[in-house]
């Protein structure tokens, strides 16, 4: 069997960047192939055609997936309108000025005066390299084609 559209595919993959970190990894991706929004679109594509034991490598810009870096989601703000156990790594809803809806922002740095919040995805003006192996290909149920996601025992 082929890897094509309504098909449930399991992969062992790894994500990397341009310098050859490893930023992920595992041993069982499952997910439904054909466009459902799961997987970066270049990555499927990628996929398309592949056969269990064939192998995969495709490069992700950043555009094409978590974004390109914008500096001005990145802000300074004065310590004192933050809570007392306030960490680095710490994620806090909040508005940017001249866009709709709520971002997600980040704790970079923590000073005695002053917060550094990001409000970029972590991996945004990365370059990703995705690649694996495809371990497994089924056909997809008509419950998981409806739902457009994989069902597993516990789901649905």
């Amino acid at each position: 069997m082929k890897i094509e559209k309504n098909t449930v595919v399991t992969l062992r993959y790894q994500i990397k960047d341009l310098d050859d970190l490893i930023i992920d990894e595992g041993d069982a991706l499952t997910y439904l192939h054909g466009d459902y929004g799961v997987i970066f679109p270049q990555v499927e594509a990628a996929l398309a055609d592949k056969s269990i034991g064939e192998a995969f490598s495709v490069t992700v810009e950043p555009e094409d997936a978590f974004g390109l870096y914008q500096i001005d989601l990145m802000k300074i703000e004065p310590r004192h309108i933050f809570p007392e156990d306030l960490a680095e790594g710490m994620m806090f809803e909040g508005v940017a000025e001249g866009r709709e809806g709520a971002i997600v922002y980040r704790v970079t740095d923590v000073g005695e005066e002053q917060v550094i919040v990001d409000g970029n995805h972590p991996l945004a003006g990365v370059t990703l390299v995705f690649s694996g192996e495809v371990m497994a290909i089924r056909a997809a149920t008509e419950s998981e084609i409806a739902h457009q996601h994989v069902h597993n025992g516990d789901c649905h």
